[in-house]
Formats: structure tokens, C-alpha cells, sequence
């Protein structure tokens, strides 16, 4: 998660509420006090909107609320502003919100809206990242280690030897930490293979720059992993072409892939052989368990680590901080086309 800002005139709240009677309509400015005693009581935090993977799961938020019977407020975009995502959550607290689903931007710094939100009695939901501190109903995340291990075993065992450059996410969110730290350990198995890095911070303009500059110095790189295709993708095929590297699957000067995130414009991409593979983020997973978690919390059910009936495992990070690791499959060529891939389902 986490990718590049919009300005801030652009904010705006999105979405709609699932009122029987009206829809709140998508709108800049605050959400006012009236609008809020016409919607139901649960808060939705969007870290950004400029992430087609964002964009998905924000499209189905409503679809599962309305299947659970949860009322939700408009969501809120905070534009990947982690100071911004800590008043939107306050106001939302503000103006009555009993509960907050909300996809975290900074892991460290959330945990000042958590406090609050803990003093109110406002149970969170944590999507996507993890906060480092502060408490949460459940987290509702996938293994990111994992996602930096199996892009690293698949660059091992399709590149021989050279180098491999790892685009990673945003390091103050623990997604970056945990991808970019399990890629590079996983790295030291094939040793004829050297990592360069690029810290791009889930900005697709500073992937893109920072890839011209490296590949201008190592044009001989064999593959490159993309931590969020989301942003990632459409400028690094952009640059490669530009310099000539965009070389399809099968031939010899192939640069091989390796994405996250599991939009469809990756499963595109596969297709065309321009990428290899992606790890397929759930994003309608994340939203329909998003909102179960919180449905639980406002009941006041409780949780253990262990297998879960939805085909995922709970984890306990620290005391007192559940983990529900849905599954990530990985993509290429041979799966692209499955049905049950959330990136293919989308109208």
C-alpha cells in the first residue's frame, strides 16, 4: 500500500453510504454532523485513491456492507497523508462513528488515532498494513514477508546470475519493511544474483526516475521486483521501453518481472509477457473481512490464533494484536486466466 499524493484541493470524501432511504453522494470538504446522524455508525478510512488496487477495494466496500446489514459513513480518502488520516479518523470518532475500518499509511503514526479512538470506545479494524502500536479489533492483512520471499524464489529460479533491482514501498509502513527485508534475506540463496534498490515510497514517479538513473549504470539487469504494481507497473514498462529493455517473455533479453498486487492491468501484462508474475493481493478479501471483523467487534466477539473457516490463518503479532493472513496466491502465465482471482472478476 501507499502510493503517489493527489493534491490536497483534490480531497474528497467517496463513496456511499448504504442507507435504505439516500446515498450520500461523493463530495470535496468535511462531513457535517447532519449528514452524519443520516448514516450508520461505521467509519471507512481509504489511505489513497490513486491505486487501481485502492480503487477495487474501495468499489467493494459497499457490496459487502450491504450483504452484512453494516451501515457504513462515506469513506474517507486521506490522500497518503498520515497526518490527515489521523484528523479524518478523529472526525469520524467526532461525529459518532462507532467502529472504523481503516487501511493504515504510516504503521507508527496511526497509533495516535487508535489511542483516541480506544478512549472513545470506537473499536478499528486495521487493512492492509499493520500499526506498530495502539489497538485494533484485528488486522486484516496478508503475509508480506511471504510476498517478498516468493518474488525472490521466483527471480532465482528463472534468472541464473546478474543483477536484480528491487523497487521497494514506503519504509514507514511495515508492508515496505517486511517485503523489501524478506526479498533481501532471500536473495542471499542465490548468490550469483547482486540486489540494487530503489526506495520509491509507493510513488510511481520516483520508481520511475530513480529506474531511469539505475538502468543508465546497469543496463544489464536481468529482473526487477515491484513491490506494488498498483503504482509500479505503468511507469517501469514506460521507462523500459523508452530504453529499448521492455523485451517480451521467451526472449533471450527478457527482463524478468515479478509485481504485487494482482490488478488487472498486471494480469494484462502477464498475458502480453511484458511481466512474468504477481502476487495477487487480496483486495475483495480485504474489504469483505475488513467489515466482517468489524461487525464481530461492534458484537463484542473475540478471536484466537489458529485456522480460520475462510481458508486463512489468524497470527498473534504482539499481546494482544490478532493477525487474519489471508491468502496471496501467486500469478503467471499458467493461472493468469482463473476465475476465482479477484482481478479477473471485476466488471
Amino acid at each position: 500500500m501507499g502510493f503517489a499524493k493527489e493534491p490536497r484541493t483534490a480531497r474528497r470524501f467517496i463513496g456511499h453510504t448504504l442507507m435504505a432511504a439516500a446515498a450520500i453522494a461523493c463530495m470535496a470538504g468535511s462531513i457535517t454532523a447532519a449528514q452524519a446522524a443520516d448514516t450508520a455508525k461505521v467509519g471507512l478510512g481509504l489511505p489513497l485513491l490513486t491505486s487501481p488496487f485502492w480503487q477495487s477495494y474501495n468499489n467493494y466496500l459497499p457490496k459487502y456492507a450491504k450483504e452484512m446489514g453494516i451501515d457504513i459513513l462515506a469513506p474517507v480518502n486521506s490522500n497518503n497523508d498520515p497526518a490527515q488520516q489521523i484528523t479524518d479518523m478523529n472526525n469520524m470518532v467526532n461525529l459518532g462513528a462507532k467502529g472504523i475500518v481503516v487501511g493504515p499509511i504510516d504503521s507508527a503514526a496511526i497509533s495516535r488515532a487508535l489511542d483516541s479512538a480506544s478512549a472513545k470506545n470506537v473499536a478499528v479494524v486495521a487493512v492492509d498494513v499493520a500499526p506498530t502500536q495502539g489497538k485494533v479489533a484485528m488486522v486484516v492483512r496478508a503475509d508480506n514477508r511471504a510476498y517478498g520471499t516468493n518474488a525472490c524464489k521466483y527471480i532465482g529460479e528463472h534468472v541464473k546470475s546478474g543483477k536484480v533491482v528491487q523497487i521497494m514501498g514506503d519504509l514507514a509502513s511495515v508492508n515496505g519493511r517486511d517485503r523489501s527485508e524478506a526479498f533481501r534475506a532471500c536473495m542471499k540463496n542465490y548468490p550469483a544474483l547482486s540486489v540494487l534498490e530503489i526506495p520509491a515510497g509507493w510513488k510511481g514517479d520516483v520508481a520511475a526516475s530513480s529506474l531511469d538513473s539505475l538502468l543508465t549504470a546497469n543496463p544489464d539487469v536481468k529482473g526487477i521486483y515491484m513491490q506494488a504494481g498498483g503504482v509500479y507497473l505503468s511507469p517501469t514498462l514506460q521507462t523500459l521501453r523508452r530504453k529499448q529493455l521492455l523485451v517480451p517473455a521467451g526472449d533471450p533479453k527478457h527482463i524478468v518481472i515479478v509485481s504485487n498486487d494482482g490488478i488487472p492491468q498486471e494480469f494484462d501484462a502477464i498475458r502480453k509477457g511484458e511481466i512474468d508474475a504477481t502476487i495477487s493481493q487480496p483486495a475483495d478479501l480485504y474489504a469483505k473481512y475488513g467489515l466482517y471483523y468489524m461487525k464481530a467487534a461492534l458484537a463484542g466477539q473475540t478471536f484466537k490464533p489458529g485456522p480460520t473457516d475462510h481458508g486463512s490463518n489468524i497470527v498473534q503479532l504482539q499481546p494482544g494484536v490478532l493477525e487474519d493472513q489471508l491468502p496471496a496466491p501467486l500469478v503467471t502465465k499458467a493461472n493468469v486466466d482463473d476465475k476465482n482471482l479477484w482481478g479477473n472478476t471485476l466488471k
